[in-house]
C-alpha cells in the first residue's frame, strides 16, 4: 500500500455517557481495524476498547459528559486512547476479589503497553498493540 492508497492513520469519535457508547465504540474501533488490516490482534484490541471504554463511562465520565475514543495507527503499532474529564486514576485490581480493576487487568495481558496520562480536565487512559497481520508477521 503507497501514502495515497494507506487508510487514514487516525480515527476518533466522540460518545455520549449512555449504555449504547459502548457497542457503538466496539463497531467504530472493529472498522477501523478491518481498514488498517490488523490481523490476529483485532479481537484482542476490540476488548480492550470495550474495557476501556466500559471503565471511562462507569468511574471516568461525570454526568452529562462523554469520552473521546481515539485510534492512532502508527507504523507496527495500533494505540487506543480513551479521553474522559472525571477524576481519578484507574488501577490494576488487588486480587481475584477485587470489585473493580479486573478490565484493566484484561488489558494489561492483552496490550504491549498500556498506561495513563494527564488531561485537563481529567485523563487519557492508553493501550498499545504491535500491529500484527494474519499470519503473525509484522505488517
Amino acid at each position: 500500500m503507497n501514502a495515497e492508497t494507506s487508510p487514514t492513520p487516525l480515527r476518533e469519535r466522540f460518545y455520549r455517557r449512555e449504555r449504547q457508547s459502548i457497542p457503538a465504540a466496539r463497531a467504530f474501533a472493529r472498522n477501523a481495524l478491518t481498514a488498517w488490516e490488523v490481523g490476529d490482534r483485532e479481537p484482542d484490541i476490540t476488548l480492550c476498547v470495550s474495557e476501556l471504554t466500559t471503565n471511562a463511562l462507569l468511574h471516568g465520565v461525570p454526568p452529562g459528559r462523554g469520552f473521546l475514543l481515539r485510534l492512532v495507527r502508527d507504523g507496527t503499532v495500533v494505540r487506543v486512547e480513551v479521553h474522559d474529564s472525571g477524576d481519578g486514576r484507574p488501577r490494576l485490581a488487588e486480587g481475584p476479589d477485587g470489585e473493580s480493576g479486573r478490565g484493566l487487568l484484561l488489558v494489561s495481558a492483552l496490550a504491549d503497553k498500556w498506561g495513563v496520562a494527564p488531561r485537563d480536565p481529567g485523563k487519557i487512559v492508553w493501550a498499545e498493540f504491535g500491529r500484527l497481520g494474519p499470519d503473525g508477521v509484522s505488517g
